[in-house]
């Protein structure tokens, strides 16, 4: 089965290529020639009907939300809701990060509903599954998670969190120096305590050969995650997270060697000051590959208004080179997120991408507020809704307090200052 990064090296340009440039603003050849580099991604399962999307250097910086389930929240029609709520808001893929109740069928409700791109972390399910049937949590085996992947690229998943970083070296590494908040990635903390309590390699990491069989043959890019990403200030470039993303870098090698498409995870929290200088190791150690980052959070002090924190984090971020930012929402550190808190966390990571990606010079990006400009010094509010990002919040807001004279509102009022400069004077 052919992949998108065979046919680019075959010398084709496939349909998804021709749609997702002309989406883009680019000439098809911009998106082949990414893609045999390894710096531009498209994720599109093979068994999906969907358009895919491009993820990568020169493009627009994507945006991802977050559903998925727990232990004490398992409706299903919620999570449904949720991605729904996300689609409308502009998210640009789900992922599907249940923990609880049917986990296969929520998947495959997603896929029979979501028309964007669906990522999924596959060990979840593996250790929900075994804990719900009564089982160790570590009482896992390779076969077993390679199994689950296998079932995610039939069901038409299209791209996948795999923590193939997570070995005994990068553990003993980050070990060895030591952290205050230790590993807070759920499969970073499921494999670290897995070869603790086997005393084996991480399987991922020793049957990767397998794991890219698997990948080709549904053209399933691998989004191989940040197992040991800092979960808060103190913890941010340390050992654990810099060797991880060096072997993150050698796997992708051999993944797109493979023929299989790959991007990287990267942090998490992380100060200000430390941001830039991230986004442009990872992109040196791992030859350009796309980079997908949380956030990243740039203070651990704001439960409640994390989506601000990461949307600042964010920003940075991908005006640095980072290309696919995950939402954070409200509702991160607290509890799971419901639909209103999925929306907020959109439209912030949403601000912050496109604020990257004028900073980056996108085809496109700075036409949208120069449109904003001309409709404001034209007074013309109901062009002003259409070109917000998010044109019912501005309506409602506007609505709340209506102003004596319609062609302002109530900030200035009388002595707004675009009507003062539209005044003819003698």
């Amino acid at each position: 089965m052919t992949t998108q990064l065979i046919a680019a090296r075959d010398g084709k340009i496939t349909q998804e290529m021709e749609t997702l440039a002309a989406k883009e603003g680019v000439d098809p050849r911009f998106i082949q020639s990414g893609i045999l580099d390894g710096s531009i991604v498209i994720t599109k399962n093979n068994r999906r009907s969907i358009e895919g999307l491009a993820i990568g250097g020169g493009l627009k910086t994507k945006v991802n939300a977050n559903i998925g389930s727990s232990r004490d929240d398992m409706d299903v029609e919620n999570e449904m809701e949720k991605m729904r709520v996300a689609i409308d808001a502009g998210a640009d893929t789900i992922m599907d990060l249940s923990t609880g109740g049917d986990i296969p069928g929520i998947r495959r409700a997603l896929m029979e509903r979501c028309p964007v791109p669906v990522g999924t972390v596959p060990i979840y399910q593996v250790a929900a599954e075994n804990t719900a049937q009564g089982k160790h949590l570590l009482d896992l085996t390779g076969d077993q998670l390679l199994s689950a992947i296998e079932k995610h690229g039939k069901d038409g998943v299209d791209f996948i969190t795999v923590h193939c970083g997570v070995t005994l070296e990068s553990v003993r590494q980050l070990t060895e120096e030591g952290r205050l908040l230790d590993i807070v990635s759920r499969g970073g903390s499921i494999h670290a305590k897995w070869m603790e309590y086997h005393g084996e390699e991480n399987p991922l990491y020793s049957q990767y050969d397998k794991l890219l069989e698997i990948a080709r043959e549904y053209d399933m890019t691998l989004s191989l995650g940040d197992g040991l990403r800092p979960g808060c200030l103190a913890d941010a470039s340390d050992r654990g997270q810099v060797h991880e993303t060096i072997t993150l870098g050698e796997l992708a090698k051999r993944a797109r060697k493979a023929g299989v498409q790959v991007m990287i995870e990267g942090p998490g929290h992380m100060p200000l000051n430390q941001i830039a200088a991230n986004m442009t190791l990872q992109k040196r150690l791992c030859n350009n590959a796309p980079f997908y980052v949380l956030g990243p959070l740039v203070t651990d002090v704001a439960p409640g208004y994390d989506h601000i924190t990461a949307a600042i984090g964010g920003a940075i971020a991908a005006s640095a080179g980072a290309d696919f930012l995950c939402y954070v929402t409200p509702a991160e550190h607290l509890r799971l997120p419901t639909s209103q808190d999925v929306h907020d966390g959109v439209i912030a990571t949403r601000i912050a991408a496109h604020a990257a990606d004028i900073a980056k010079g996108i085809k496109g990006a700075r036409d949208w507020d120069d449109r904003m400009a001309k409709a404001r010094k034209a007074l013309n509010w109901k062009l002003q809704f259409e070109l917000a990002i998010d044109p019912a919040k501005a309506r409602e807001r506007r609505a709340e307090t209506n102003p004596t004279d319609e062609d302002v509102c109530t900030m200035c009022a009388s002595l707004c200052s675009i009507k003062t400069g539209h005044m003819a004077v003698k």
